[in-house]
């Protein structure tokens, strides 16, 4: 056997034994977004500027002996290299605390512990970050610090300092936050490229999980190329996704939001932002946004405050052969299907089409007809996430970009200036910290919008905008809005379901869903009424926790 491969085998097999060890940890909750730790108190639950490189990994007897390791000595290079990555980069990552008011004085007869009746009730939670540069700035994820009142950030000697918020991004989940520290406490962090990231390299994570700070966790680079929704819909009721997150089965848990994912040599390789478990705690399946993002988007939160996505103006899915033989393509033509173009925005300017038809496919409405795009800028687009990875990952407000697209089976070329993607509101209907989680994002329904949905300008009730995926919703087939509409100059989506009874209790406005949610239980069983399609009718659903609380 190779030297190398005795190395990788001993790798793994430590690597296993951890996860395996980690696998009893006693927590019963689930989630897709990486929580924070929420700490109880009162009734709640717990300039683009240049990243400063640190120095490199120095050489040593185990770095040469990792290239050409002995059968003697592989376990112990491990070890030493493991230990100068830890030594390098966890003087680079902090723990974050926030605290958030949930409301107004609640004037309760009673006393929680250390705070008086009139005091609002607060919420603390723990995260993670990174110290970016030698100027203060902290990186961590945006769902960290959302909503704070207060932020304090804990460096790796324990010394504990006030953070402000110089800007944050909720469509990449990064924030940024400003400190005032003397120089020689900051030890900015050093990015790796994340293009060159692959699949089976190692992985090493360090944050704050569960608030056990400096933890350091090693596994593998799983897959590459997954996407995470985004926790917020545009203003015409679009949603979008992070593009190039990575996969890993490095241990990380909440608490880890905002830390760091690094390679063998200690350069960053991403934000550890979400987990997918059954159990809301590492089941194997981490993700991470990658470098690249965190490269484009940073710099300009810190110069603005604010990102500009580079902006399509288009909703749709990846052509799958089923889909290509119902509009007469060949099955094995690959590419975006659009599905709706947004009124006014680039694509429509530059005259894309959306589908025009509706087939059924395995039992379900699907639409068809529209545009496939197959290239962007001369880059193949074999599926839908490898336009949005271009847009994210390679273009700019105001750019020209050249889409090759299929039309009626005919291919053609068309130039579209990329214009900046509408800013986001809140995508959850649930109160900020408490009660339980149904998955949509939605709006309370105007005279104006029941009639542009044919229904009688009196109708109350909650439009069901998006359905969140692997939501309680989405398990329960409620339908999102998919027809663009302008209704007193706003241009947004509507034709989905209505919300008009929860429990037959009357749902007359976005609040009163709010409401009847922080009233409900994660795992309890509902009955929403709803309006399809004009049509009354009872849903049944299983309501959850929500992903970050």
């Amino acid at each position: 056997m190779k030297p190398q491969s005795r190395l990788s085998l001993i790798a793994v097999s430590l690597i296993l034994m951890g996860l395996f060890a980690s696998a009893c940890v006693p927590f019963n909750f689930q989630g897709f977004r990486l929580p924070k730790i929420q700490i109880e108190q009162g009734n709640s639950q717990s300039q683009t500027p240049v990243v400063v490189p640190t120095a490199t990994l120095a050489p040593s007897s185990s770095a040469t002996t990792l290239e050409n390791p002995s059968s003697a000595n592989i376990l112990t290079t491990l070890e030493d290299t493991l230990a100068q990555v830890y030594a390098q980069v966890n003087p680079s990552v902090v723990n974050i605390q926030t605290t958030q008011r949930l409301g107004p004085a609640l004037n309760l007869p009673f006393n929680f512990p250390g705070q008086s009746p009139d005091q609002a009730p607060v919420t603390r939670s723990l995260g993670s970050g990174f110290v970016w540069d030698t100027q203060g700035h902290i990186v961590t994820n945006n769902h960290v610090i959302d909503g704070a009142d207060r932020i304090t950030v804990t460096f790796s000697d324990g010394s504990t300092v006030e953070a402000q918020v110089v800007g944050a991004d909720s469509d990449a989940d990064l924030a940024v936050l400003k400190v005032d520290v003397t120089p020689e406490k900051l030890v900015p962090v050093r990015l790796a490229d994340s293009k060159q990231v692959k699949v089976g390299q190692l992985a090493i994570a360090i944050g704050n999980p569960y608030g056990l700070e400096g933890t350091m966790t090693v596994g593998f680079i799983s897959a590459l190329g997954r996407s995470l929704p985004v926790q917020s819909t545009a203003n015409d009721g679009a949603t979008y996704t992070i593009p190039d997150v990575i996969q890993t089965d490095a241990p990380i848990n909440p608490g880890n939001s905002g830390g760091v994912l690094v390679n063998i040599r200690g350069e960053v390789i991403g934000v550890t932002a979400a987990i997918e478990s059954p159990v809301r705690a590492n089941a194997g399946i981490g993700f991470v946004i990658p470098s690249n993002i965190v490269r484009r988007v940073v710099p300009a939160l810190i110069a603005t405050g604010r990102y500009d996505h580079p902006y399509l103006g288009i909703s749709g899915t990846t052509l799958t052969s089923d889909l290509a033989k119902a509009m007469g393509l060949s099955p094995d033509q690959r590419g975006a299907l659009v599905i709706d173009v947004t009124p006014n925005s680039p694509a429509d300017k530059a005259g894309l089409r959306g589908s025009d038809r509706q087939i059924t496919l395995d039992g379900n409405p699907v639409r068809v007809g529209g545009d496939v795009i197959t290239a962007i800028d001369g880059n193949p687009v074999q599926k839908f996430e490898d336009l949005a990875s271009y847009l994210a990952t390679s273009t700019s407000v105001g750019q020209k970009v050249t889409l090759t697209i299929l039309r009626n089976g005919r291919e053609q070329t068309i130039e579209v200036t990329l214009g900046a993607r509408p800013r986001t509101q809140s995508s959850n209907l649930t109160t900020a910290q408490s009660g339980a989680y149904l998955g949509i994002t939605g709006r309370t329904l105007t005279p104006e919008i029941a009639q542009a949905m044919g229904l009688d300008q009196d109708q109350q009730g909650v439009l069901v905008v998006n359905v969140v995926n692997g939501s309680p919703a989405d398990k329960a087939g409620l339908r999102g809005s998919f027809k663009p509409a302008t209704i007193n100059g706003e241009q947004m989506l509507i034709g989905g379901d209505i919300i008009t009874a929860f429990d037959d209790q009357p749902i007359t406005s976005f609040e009163d869903l709010q409401a009847a949610l922080a009233q409900s239980s994660p795992g309890q069983k509902v009955t929403l009424t709803i309006l399809r399609e004009g049509k009354s009718q009872r849903v049944d659903v299983t309501l959850d926790a929500r992903p970050n609380s």
